[in-house]
């Protein structure tokens, strides 16, 4: 377990610092107060998005529109604001708010007194002209106990205090209509209840205090919870008060009850009547009946309008102010909603779970980064843009069930934890290289890197594709050839090899001179590994026609490679020594694929068995052979692939071979080959037919097939015959007669190809790079 623990930290260890950095950041951000407007900015773009809701039909406003000023004239005297209360008293309301201040008398303006004065000269008379509706207007205030009038508690020298008659009556019937704003000047949150600084006396807020008087009705009393915490409780439903850390909030002052008013809508959400229309009895009095009245100013020119979440620029009409009044008819409906209609209010996470919620954002941001490290870019952006919408959608979600999460922070978070782990990736870049030169792909040092044991010598079992390859011939090319030359030559066919392993996602073991060791399935091992094996030789075979064509323009010599594949358990790991570790693979698997690669003849790709049965009837098979390899108990069957089907589609040429007879036939003597070393018996043959690529040879014994033999050979010269060698391997042909054997040369040295051209006026046929001889 604990190993398992070191892999696992040591795989992730690129951003083991970056997500609790970035979660460190962006939570002091936050304590700071740096996100506070961006969040509130995202909580009032959450309840734009929100689907309209339907009106509450409980409160109606009785507003004073610009048309009634024009009309009546400002202020409202007291005469017409008595008749309007009267009115509305009886339809029988279960409460009326007054949210006009009213701590004066209010006489009928300068041209209204005018007019009165010529109606009625008699008034002239009256030594107190304002007398009248102020004492009608008192009289009103003693006989509607359901209505409720304002202070403003708050504000220092700006207070307003109570209508004195009210006031005198019952305090409870005096609420405060102050509405704290945030820094941005928007209301967002409502008082139910604050103290009043001067006699630090409660009062109820107007909105809170009108619930309370229509919840009587429905025998509802408002209580503290019975724990410590003394929350306001209506019936089964808590109002939780908000501090100064709650939500997006940073610090604002959190005096007196506070919640968040959780709007219906935008301004004019609720049914409103204007103040000409009550008096001249556009409307009924059972209009009010069983309502809730708000009675206030919706005059643009009193200014009395404020802005919400809802204050969005409109094109057409400027940023969308609502009016106070409305923004306490706001507040009555949160509360009889929540109260009465389970409607939800807008809770907060503790911030124990808010900073969790951060930084489980910043590990997401960071563990994208990490895993896409070797994706391509627009992979790597889509997947954080996914991520980052997510955040977007869960916070939307969970505002429609009342919730406000944070989504700015984790997205914040994301983003800085993502910065960081790509930015520790380029950094790292460098001293990666530096330290893993001596491997060869991207996906050997990752494996490195990504496990604690990376650097450790040893290794694993496991199951792999091996793939081998040699030129047919090198040696004797080699030999014959300028070491520049030679390097040219391996550098010209390496780098055409290469580029063709790369593109089926193998890895290069080791190069040893003209031989390539390839692992399809260590580091990495996929499902498709012996499958993209075989594709790859097929390509590796189709490369070599370029390798040729670059070769033939530098007037160098034509090459053949011979591939084998097999697949089997072996041990993969890092071998060597702690000063020089070389990253490989060991086992009898390794040698058997060597062994199989050494029976092929140029453009030949022979596989086992193993990997056959890996890949299924996709592989086309040109012929199959037994053989004994050395180390092996039981014989084995070898396939010489020709092309695969599927997705890849690889097919090799195979045009037949054309043999001419000899006339006459051409003596040789041939001596078998164990392994790189000649045998000890030497036969004598004729040549009895030839190409350049193969011949017909008849002897007084038939070697076993593939069997490697070195020919010797007289070749006329300026100064008479000179002995001359090539070699070939026994090919399987049930064709040929008794004591004769079909070859496939495999070097041909220049002076012997020369000497069959002049014999042959160069019409002798040769086979292309890729041809093999053809089973007839």
């Amino acid at each position: 377990m604990w190993h398992r623990l070191q892999q696992q930290l040591w795989q992730w260890r690129g951003f083991a610092i970056g997500v609790p950095s970035a979660t460190v950041i962006v939570v002091l951000l936050r304590l700071l107060g740096l996100l506070q407007g961006l969040e509130l900015a995202a909580l009032d773009t959450l309840f734009r998005l929100r689907p309209p809701e339907a009106m509450d039909d409980r409160i109606v406003i009785v507003g004073i529109s610009e048309a009634d000023l024009q009309h009546f004239g400002y202020p409202i005297h007291d005469g017409l604001l008595a008749e309007l209360l009267d009115l509305i008293a009886r339809g029988e309301p279960r409460a009326i708010g007054l949210d006009i201040y009213r701590d004066l008398p209010v006489p009928p303006s300068y041209d209204s007194l005018v007019s009165a004065f010529r109606s009625n000269p008699s008034l002239l008379e009256a030594a107190d002209p304002v007398e009248p509706g102020y004492q009608k207007l008192a009289e009103v205030y003693r006989n509607t106990p359901n209505l409720i009038g304002i202070q403003k508690v708050t504000g220092g020298v700006d207070r307003v205090a109570a209508p004195p008659v009210l006031a005198e009556l019952d305090p409870s019937r005096i609420a405060a209509n102050d509405l704290p704003r945030d820094e941005d000047g928007k209301l967002r949150r409502a008082f139910l209840y604050l103290t009043d600084p001067e006699t630090d006396e409660i009062m109820f807020g107007l909105g809170f205090r009108l619930a309370m008087l229509y919840l009587e009705e429905e025998g509802i009393e408002p209580e503290l919870t019975p724990d410590e915490r003394q929350w306001i409780e209506l019936e089964d439903t808590v109002f939780i008060p908000l501090n100064g850390r709650d939500g997006g909030y940073v610090g604002f002052d959190s005096s007196g009850y506070q919640i968040l008013i959780n709007y219906r809508g935008p301004a004019n959400t609720f049914q409103t009547i204007e103040l000409r229309d009550a008096i001249d009895g556009q409307v009924s009095p059972d209009i009010f009946r069983d309502r809730i009245v708000l009675i206030g100013f919706t005059a643009e020119s009193l200014k009395d309008f404020f802005d919400t979440p809802f204050s969005a620029k409109n094109t057409h009409k400027g940023i969308q102010k609502t009016a106070g009044v409305e923004v306490h008819a706001n507040l009555v409906s949160h509360v009889l909603s929540a109260t009465l209609d389970d409607r939800s209010q807008i809770f907060t996470w503790s911030e124990p779970i808010e900073w969790a919620w951060i930084a489980q954002a910043a590990l997401v941001g960071a563990v994208l980064s990490w895993l896409g490290r070797y994706t391509k870019s627009w992979v790597r952006v889509f997947g954080q843009i996914a991520a980052g919408a997510f955040l977007v959608i869960a916070a939307y979600i969970a505002f429609l069930q009342g919730w406000w999460i944070p989504l700015i922070p984790p997205l914040l978070a994301q983003a800085v934890a993502a910065t960081y782990v790509t930015a520790y990736i380029a950094r790292s870049a460098a001293d990666i290289r530096d330290t893993f030169s001596r491997y060869l792909t991207d996906e050997v040092v990752a494996t490195l890197l990504e496990t604690p044991e990376g650097l450790k010598l040893g290794g694993e079992r496991r199951t792999i594709t091996i793939l081998t390859s040699d030129l047919r011939g090198f040696t004797s090319i080699s030999e014959r050839l300028p070491p520049e030359q030679v390097v040219a030559v391996l550098n010209i066919y390496l780098e055409a090899m290469a580029d063709a392993i790369t593109n089926y996602q193998g890895t290069i073991d080791e190069f040893m001179g003209d031989g390539i060791l390839v692992l399809f399935g260590a580091p990495t091992q996929r499902e498709d590994d012996p499958e993209r094996a075989i594709a790859c030789a097929l390509a590796m075979q189709a490369a070599m026609d370029g390798v040729n064509r670059e070769m033939a323009a530098r007037d160098l010599p034509t090459l053949e490679m011979g591939i084998g594949i097999n697949t089997g358990e072996v041990v993969v790991g890092n071998i060597g020594s702690l000063k020089r570790t070389k990253y490989g693979v060991v086992g009898s698997q390794v040698n058997l694929t060597y062994r199989i690669e050494s029976y092929t003849v140029g453009g030949q790709i022979l596989v086992t068995d193993s990997t056959l049965t890996e890949v299924g009837d996709i592989v086309e098979i040109e012929s199959v052979e037994q053989v004994s390899p050395k180390g092996v108990k039981e014989p084995i069957s070898i396939h010489s692939v020709i092309g695969i089907q599927g997705k890849y589609q690889l097919h090799l040429e195979t045009n037949g071979v054309e043999l001419r007879d000899l006339s006459p036939e051409l003596s040789v003597r041939y001596t078998p080959l164990q392994g790189k070393h000649l045998g000890d018996r030497t036969v004598d043959a004729q040549l009895v037919q030839l190409s350049l690529k193969c011949a017909r040879v008849r002897a007084p014994e038939i070697p076993n097939p593939l069997t490697n033999l070195r020919f010797q050979v007289k070749v006329p010269g300026e100064n008479g015959e000179i002995d001359g060698e090539f070699y070939g391997k026994v090919v399987k042909d049930e064709q040929s007669e008794t004591g004769e054997f079909y070859i496939r040369l495999t070097a041909v040295p220049p002076e012997v190809k020369a000497y069959f051209e002049r014999l042959y006026g160069n019409e002798l046929p040769s086979a292309s790079a890729n041809v093999q001889l053809s089973e007839h």
